[in-house]
């Protein structure tokens, strides 16, 4: 873009959690995001597992999509830093937070962006298409699961039973946090132990669980007459052998939105931005020109 200074290669691999961090009013609700870049504004919501930030789920691909656009990591209410408040808790999901989102992007002075949702984040983004898709220049779904409609593939899927195995019993072990995080990828060796400290620390702060027990109760719609209605360009994103979202789901997405396109990734779980960065990257930012 004219006049606009773009962030170097080593302004990215230098930027951190820290460096990037900024927070925002937004519907009365404190909430968190990353911000790195400059130009076209690209916003990226992460997924809805233990410990999860967009910081966690989008920082290895900052390297392509900030080199020439404005990449914004939004931390949903209730994950993060993000606070939820006690009011949401009979609030459904999705159109909740489709409207903070968009509260979220009035609020920044964004009248329009490119929208990449992992997994849940993903319902949240089709939450703000459906609401003001005119916000919605483009919108990425990874793995994302807005309907239980399957025929072929049992519900809930491995890593999503896994989600909630994770603070049942006797609550949050590091052990099951590995058998999680090992249920969301194709390539086991990606779960180092830094992966699993890390998501570990985050989901197991007080205020992390807190908020855990208060978006739990939230309600869940099932979307399945709600996905004709999406008018967005929308590219749906997956991985042949992801147990976090059903590819089923992501076909029925495919018929049903009225611009959609598909692409699937062999060898890959549910994070496939992490486990397919650079042809995830590139496979966005063309769809994002398009």
């Amino acid at each position: 873009m004219k006049g606009v200074t773009m962030a170097t290669t080593q302004q990215i691999n230098e930027a951190t959690d820290e460096s990037t961090s900024k927070e925002i009013l937004v519907r009365g609700i404190r909430i968190h995001y990353n911000e790195i870049g400059e130009g076209e504004p690209i916003i990226c919501i992460h997924g809805g597992g233990p410990g999860a930030t967009s910081w966690s789920n989008f920082r290895g691909n900052l390297q392509d999509l900030a080199l020439n656009n404005r990449v914004i990591l939004f931390d949903m209410p209730g994950w993060g830093r993000s606070e939820f408040p006690d009011d949401a808790i009979d609030k459904e999901f999705i159109a909740w937070v489709g409207d903070i989102l968009s509260g979220f992007m009035e609020a920044l002075s964004i009248g329009s962006a490119d929208i990449i949702g992992n997994s849940m984040g993903g319902q949240a983004a089709l939450g703000l298409a459906l609401q003001s898709p005119s916000k919605v220049k483009h919108m990425v779904m990874i793995g994302s699961q807005p309907s239980s409609v399957t025929f072929l593939q049992p519900t809930p899927q491995e890593a999503l039973a896994n989600i909630g195995k994770f603070y049942r019993g006797e609550g949050p072990t590091k052990e099951k946090m590995t058998i999680l995080a090992k249920s969301l990828v194709y390539d086991e060796a990606l779960v180092t132990d830094e992966v699993v400290e890390e998501r570990f620390a985050a989901a197991t702060t007080p205020e992390a669980l807190e908020q855990y027990a208060k978006r739990i109760k939230q309600p869940r719609a099932d979307y399945y007459f709600e996905l004709e209605k999406n008018s967005v360009p929308t590219l749906l994103v997956w991985g042949q052998e992801d147990k976090g979202g059903s590819i089923e789901t992501g076909f029925l997405m495919l018929k049903r939105f009225k611009n959609a396109q598909m692409y699937i990734f062999q060898k890959c779980g549910h994070w496939a931005q992490v486990e397919k960065r650079k042809e995830f990257d590139r496979v966005v930012l063309n769809f994002f020109e398009s």
